[in-house]
């Protein structure tokens, strides 16, 4: 067995990690094991999971219920092709989809990842369009400060000078970018904030397929909390020009805001709905596409007569076993009230960061905490200093933000809230 120094000389050599260069220059920390909201390190310190592993582990690490779905599922079968075959984890994973989504989405496509639900919804509302008589309807609208994925179509969605996708604008298809809302989700509505997407739809509806965008809460293009009025407003304009609607609640669904899903702040259902991150609890890679009848009815009438999409483990019953699972064990309990709770606690113990010198903004809805500063962090200092302090934050631009498990304790949070505040406090001018 490899020594941690060596296993950490190794990973630095071979592995490239997500957003870094090989070989990687920032430090990496082996993890053991992981359990409740504790990640445990080779070297044997133990960490508080303040981003639910990327957003996904909303009730934890290892939780038995979870493990268990998956056991009794892998002693039937791990994985199946879904073309022409189907399984009844997929089928009752899809009937809870419907259950608990507004209630014109009726039709889910699987697929492995959020990034793919996007292509998937995007390639949807083009072929719907080209079903229709109208190929020319193949362009996108969506809102800066966005963010959709890395791959080509979702990278095309996501903020032109933010997104971190920049570099391959020559390649990715030109939407049409409506200004970012600017209205926060605790202010009074002004109908202005609205204009630059309506003037977009006026213009160009003809050639735009469906606007795409994250209801209330722009996630990783800036943990921005917008007010639902615009997502309202939206849908009523896309309604008017003959475009379809997709929001991607990827990051935002399954309670993350403190409702089920965002949208529901706007009482309005899109065309085509996204989900991933916490559909399966962070235990496997899942995402589904879902849509209305309305729409999925114009494919078999079609050039193709197919939606033509299929992922090789689309369906795959191990994940959809545990994402079942996952939502029946999200039912269980109080889970609006947990989400209020860390709410109220984030807001209190993250107020007094407003008044370091280095923070520009301090933002809180449902179990998601930014501290904005006005200069970008230095990840190779400050992500040390996380865990130094027993905390893991995975910090990105200016932004400090925590998106915790729903099972955590206030003592864990606070840990939390006190380590977001004192690397804060360690970047002043």
């Amino acid at each position: 067995m490899v020594s941690l120094e060596q296993l950490i000389a190794l990973d630095r050599q071979h592995v490239w990690h997500p957003y870094s260069a090989m070989p990687n220059p920032l430090p990496v920390f082996p993890v053991r094991s992981a359990k409740g909201v504790r990640i445990e390190l080779e070297d044997g310190r133990s960490l508080i999971d303040g981003i639910s592993s990327w957003w996904t582990c909303i009730h934890g690490y290892n939780h038995p219920r979870l493990n268990q779905a998956a056991q009794r599922q892998m002693k039937k079968m791990s994985h199946v092709m879904f073309g022409g075959l189907t399984h009844r984890p997929a089928v009752e994973l899809a009937q809870k989809l419907i259950e608990i989504t507004p209630e014109p989405l009726q039709h889910v496509f699987f697929s492995d990842s959020g990034s793919v639900a996007v292509e998937v919804a995007m390639k949807m509302a083009v072929q719907y369009w080209h079903n229709r008589g109208k190929p020319d309807k193949n362009r996108f609208l969506t809102i800066r400060s966005g963010y959709h994925g890395d791959t080509f179509a979702a990278m095309s969605a996501c903020d032109p000078v933010n997104g971190m996708h920049h570099l391959f604008s020559g390649l990715l298809t030109q939407q049409y970018f409506a200004d970012a809302p600017q209205i926060r989700f605790e202010e009074d509505w002004q109908e202005a904030d609205i204009s630059s997407f309506e003037t977009l739809l006026e213009e160009k509806g003809d050639r735009i397929a469906a606007a795409i965008f994250e209801p209330v809460v722009q996630n990783a293009g800036g943990v921005r909390f917008y007010h639902p009025e615009y997502v309202r407003r939206a849908s009523d304009l896309c309604q008017q020009h003959d475009v379809l609607l997709i929001l991607d609640e990827i990051a935002t669904g399954f309670g993350r805001s403190g409702k089920l899903f965002a949208c529901e702040y706007a009482n309005i259902c899109p065309d085509i709905m996204c989900v991933g991150k916490a559909l399966s609890g962070g235990f496997m890679s899942l995402a589904a596409t879902l849509t209305t009848t309305h729409l999925s009815e114009a494919f078999a009438a079609g050039e193709a007569g197919v939606f033509m999409h299929g992922p090789t483990f689309m369906g795959n019953p191990l994940a959809c076993a545990v994402a079942l699972e996952n939502l029946n064990l999200l039912e269980s309990y109080d889970w609006q009230a947990k989400v209020a709770e860390i709410e109220s606690q984030l807001k209190k113990e993250l107020e007094p960061c407003r008044s370091l010198e280095a923070v520009k903004d301090v933002r809180v809805l449902g179990a998601i905490a930014a501290v904005e500063l006005h200069q970008p962090v230095d990840m190779a200092v400050v992500q040390p200093q996380f865990v130094e302090q027993g905390v893991w934050l995975r910090p990105f631009g200016r932004l400090l933000y925590s998106m915790p498990p729903y099972i955590i304790q206030p003592a864990e949070l606070r840990a939390i809230t006190s380590a977001i505040y004192q690397v804060a406090a360690s970047v002043q001018g």
